[in-house]
Parts: C-alpha cells; structure tokens; sequence
C-alpha cells in the first residue's frame, strides 16, 4: 500500500523568514524520519509530499496514493489545518486523522466549546474578544484566562495570560488580537490539576489510551502550560500517569468530547479541574504531534508501554477503514475530471 505523507517543516518555513513561534506547531525533520520509519516496519510503502501547496502541485501531476497520512497544520487562517483534508477529499483519497469539519471547528475554541456545551459535555463559560474594547463587556469572574481563539502548541499563552483585574484583561486581549489578528478567548481561571487524554479509534471504536497529569517544575512559567513551557517541556514540566481517581474522571469526559466533535483516528483532550475538583474540557487536539519524544501522545504512550510504531498502526488501522473502493471512484487521474 502506497502512503504519502503532507506535513510542514518548521526548519523550511524559518529559512523562509517566519519566526520561531509562528512556526511552532510545525515538525521537525527528525520527526518525519521516524514516522516514515514507523510506516516502513509496518509494510507500508511511504513519499513524502510536504505542504498543502506542494500536494496541489503533485495532484495536478498525477500522482495517487491509497492514503496520505498527514499531519500538515497549515499556516494561516480558521481552516487552516481543513485544507489538506479538504483538497484530499475533493480527489477520493482516504487520509489519516479528521475531516475538513471537524478539523477547522476543533482549531477554533469559541465553536468547539459550543458544541461541547451544547452536547452537555464539561467545559467552561467564556467570551470572544474581537477588538480591544470588547474586553469591557465580559461578564465573567476573575481571575480569567486569555489565550488566542486559533492556534496550536500553547501559542500565545505566557505567565501574562492569568489576568486578576480589567486594567490585566485589557492589556492581555490587546496582546492577542494585535500579536495573532484573532479574537481572544476568555475563560475562568482554572486552578486545579491539568491532564492530558490521549484518545485513539474513531466514534464507537475510540478508547482512552491512558492520562497524563502536566506538572509544572519551579522554574517553569506560572499558572499554565504556556509556550515557553510547551517548547522546554523536558526541563520545565514533569509527566506523571494520573492517579486512578484522576484518570476514572477524565477518560470517559475525554472520550464523550472525542465522540461528540467526530474526531478521527488519534489525538488528545485537554482537562483541567476547577476550585471545586470538577475536570473541564479546555481544548481538544485531533491533529497531534508525532515527535516520538517530545509530542505529548507520543509521551503519554510510551508510559503507558505503547510503542511509537503500535500508536502508527492503530492510527493507519483506523484510517484504513476509509479508503474507497476503487470501482466506486469517479475521479480521472490527471485532469480531475469525472466519467459520465
């Protein structure tokens, strides 16, 4: 079975004069080794593609795969992380992880927690931000929490992002839509533990792989699991299995969130208890880093003693289901056009 691979170098983006924030949520060389490798053991044949410009361009040449297993994150807009879904499906080729829908819903926090609440799945109250004034309308108790509405990888989180007044609010939500030109999200502090769900399978078939508690050391950045903890993760923070009290609370929450957004294959969900110990939804991750040591699902299975490549297979095994059978396509090689 033939499988490409569409993903963004982060190191091809920073030549190109992009910042090493704003180039964050993208992969490493290394990481793209060993998820060819993984593929390669487990009898897959692999090509690599790259970004969504670059699969456009092989498209329009010709080239086919039986499935492209991509974790290409895009770079700008809502949709970003739906485009390569989207150009895929418009040529019936199966991909890994979720759809053009889910993958541009769940990136956007505000409509995620909608359909969450809507759902009657935990997650907190909040606001969106979309221009600095607004921030005199949130009605919400402090302290609060701001973060921007779209991105990945605790971008735009910082120890400022904990705000205990409107004078902190205002600064924090200024920040946010001037640095990344989106809403901000504002939401109630959270004090208590935070975790981390790692999730594989899809709808019925998806499972709780296990629970990761995030510690922070003394000299991470207070409050959270910001960037500058996120990127130095091996001397700031610490991973902990969650205890069993923990964990009974947080996988079946995490796997009703799974569910409820039709997310796809592998990713994680993101929890954090109130001052009550009550575990909230803040965020779900259908499209998860794959570094072998550095990503969070990757970690989380490697304590739970599943092997990098078995995350692989169960990823593919999921996927796999979604390939069409070939007498049912339409679609001309090349062209793109459809016989009668």
């Amino acid at each position: 079975m033939k499988i490409g691979l569409t993903y963004d170098l982060r190191d091809g983006y920073i030549a190109a004069g992009y910042g090493e924030e704003e180039t964050a949520e993208f992969d490493r060389g290394e990481t793209i080794d060993e998820l060819e490798g993984a593929l390669r053991r487990l009898g897959y044949e692999t090509e690599r593609i790259g970004h969504v410009r670059q699969l456009v361009q092989r498209l329009a040449a010709g080239d086919r795969w039986d499935l492209v297993f991509n974790i290409a994150e895009g770079l700008r807009g809502f949709g970003r992380e739906a485009q390569v879904p989207a150009v895929l499906e418009a040529f019936e080729i199966a991909y890994t992880f979720s759809d053009p829908l889910v993958s541009a819903l769940t990136l956007h926090k505000g409509m995620a927690k909608r359909v969450l609440r809507d759902c009657g799945i935990a997650t907190t109250p909040f606001c969106e931000v979309a221009r600095p004034e607004d921030a005199n309308q949130v009605d919400l108790p402090f302290p609060l929490f701001v973060k921007p509405i779209a991105e990945g990888t605790a971008k735009g989180i910082d120890g400022t992002s904990k705000v205990e007044d409107r004078a902190g609010l205002a600064r924090a939500c200024r920040r946010v839509i001037e640095e990344f030109h989106q809403p901000a999200l504002v939401e109630p502090y959270l004090p208590g533990r935070e975790f981390t769900v790692g999730v594989t399978g899809t709808g019925s078939e998806a499972t709780a792989v296990g629970t990761m508690e995030i510690e922070l050391l003394a000299d991470a950045e207070p409050h959270s699991y910001t960037y500058v903890n996120k990127e130095r993760c091996e001397v700031l923070c610490q991973f902990p299995l969650a205890p069993e009290a923990w964990r009974k609370k947080a996988e079946p929450l995490a796997v009703a969130a799974w569910r409820a957004l039709n997310c796809r294959d592998a990713g994680r969900v993101d929890l954090r208890a109130d001052r009550d110990g009550h575990l909230q939804v803040m965020e779900v991750n259908p499209l998860p880093g794959l570094h072998p040591l550095h990503s969070d699902l990757p970690m989380l299975c490697t304590a739970v003693n599943v092997a990098y490549t078995e995350l692989i297979d169960r990823i593919m095994t999921s996927a796999r289901h979604r390939i069409p059978d070939r007498r049912s396509r339409r679609i001309v090689a090349g062209a793109g056009s459809t016989k009668a």
